[in-house]
């Protein structure tokens, strides 16, 4: 009984023992926190900014918003009047706008997204690749559409369909005129939006959102003209055969559409695809400053029109890290840069003030 009351007491005393030593650890992380808070009385503002990398894309999702409702008045009235006068090629069309319906849905949909969240912090580097990501998904549609359209043309090779051939270019025009439409609508603020990051950044920025709608436009546009050559080719000539073939070629096109696609944005996404041009700009412009030398150098994309830097240094005469910036102040492109100084002990590599006195000396 004696050894189970002292066991009981031990036991009490180690439990008082370990409270007392909680409170003292959450004691002492509120001071550190409070020291923390208080440590500092300037404001920090002036050494903060913003990680919104997005780019105002108001005219584009406005006219993308006004495709998708034009696509999809079209598919419903064609998919109604298909079943209503029992055509299949009426039918087949309506379906088939379905799947461009679904990519401008999605294409409208990163837009919001990247909107809506541009300055959400569980974004480190905001939401300026969500845009991208849209136009990855949308290729990898268009490349599911054009593996259909091979599948169904090879199908209609090896086993004929009889056709009705006034109904099938009627219904080709109509998407033809549509396509036509969408395709106005898109180009034009596609070639603006283009224009001004030109004369803003001295090279061409997509906007792959917006271009990967526009390539479904066009892979519609395409499947329309091949389909209207076609049909008068049965029509007037015979050449039932030609159908499948158009759809063939069609499919081509468009899965190499869908690749380029897949490539560039897939570049950006894995932080790949840096021009050569602008790492060298940035050697350059550091290492030709006092005996400066890079010892490792990382740059991406955040956007498809900003990019990021990490760049350490190593050097005998360190200076702050904003003069380092400053001399990066000649590309635009550049948002956000981080920059390690590595202050190299010894013998300099060069004496910076021999040099400022040679060069001021000099005629």
């Amino acid at each position: 009984m004696m050894w189970r009351r002292r066991g009981r007491s031990a036991l009490k005393k180690s439990s008082i023992m370990d409270c007392k030593q909680m409170i003292s650890w959450i004691l002492s992380i509120q001071l550190k926190y409070d020291f923390r808070v208080f440590m500092h009385i300037h404001n920090l503002e002036q050494w903060q900014h913003s990680h919104d990398f997005s780019v105002n894309r108001h005219q584009a999702e406005k006219n993308t918003k006004i495709v998708l409702s034009l696509t999809a008045v079209t598919m419903v009235a064609e998919i109604v009047a298909g079943i209503t006068f029992g055509s299949l090629a009426l039918l087949a069309d309506g379906w088939h706008m379905a799947t461009h319906v679904g990519a401008f849905g999605i294409t409208v949909f990163a837009y919001q997204y990247a909107r809506r969240n541009a300055n959400n912090p569980k974004y480190t580097f905001g939401t300026g690749k969500v845009t991208v990501l849209g136009g990855f998904t949308s290729a990898i549609v268009l490349a599911v559409i054009s593996l259909g359209i091979a599948i169904e043309s090879a199908a209609r090779l090896f086993q004929p369909q009889h056709i009705q051939f006034n109904q099938a270019i009627y219904v080709a025009v109509i998407g033809l005129a549509v396509n036509l439409a969408s395709a106005f609508l898109l180009h034009d603020h596609h070639e603006h939006d283009h224009d001004h990051h030109e004369h803003d950044h001295d090279h061409p920025h997509q906007d792959q959102n917006l271009r990967a709608a526009y390539i479904h436009v066009l892979a519609d546009a395409l499947t329309s003209v091949l389909a209207i050559l076609a049909l008068l080719a049965g029509k007037f000539l015979g050449l039932v055969w030609m159908d499948a073939v158009m759809g063939f070629i069609g499919a081509l096109v468009i899965t190499r559409w869908s690749y380029d696609l897949v490539r560039e944005t897939g570049s950006i996404l894995l932080d790949g695809g840096i021009d050569k041009q602008i790492k060298l700009a940035i050697a350059n412009a550091i290492e030709q400053n006092a005996d400066n030398r890079i010892t490792d150098l990382h740059v991406w994309k955040v956007s498809e029109n900003h990019l990021a830097a990490t760049i350490s240094v190593v050097t005998h005469y360190p200076q702050p890290p904003e003069s380092y910036k400053k001399l990066l102040g000649h590309i635009p492109s550049l948002s956000h840069v981080i920059v390690e100084v590595n202050h190299c002990h010894g013998e300099p590599c060069i004496d910076i003030h021999t040099v400022a006195l040679e060069s001021a000396s000099t005629p």
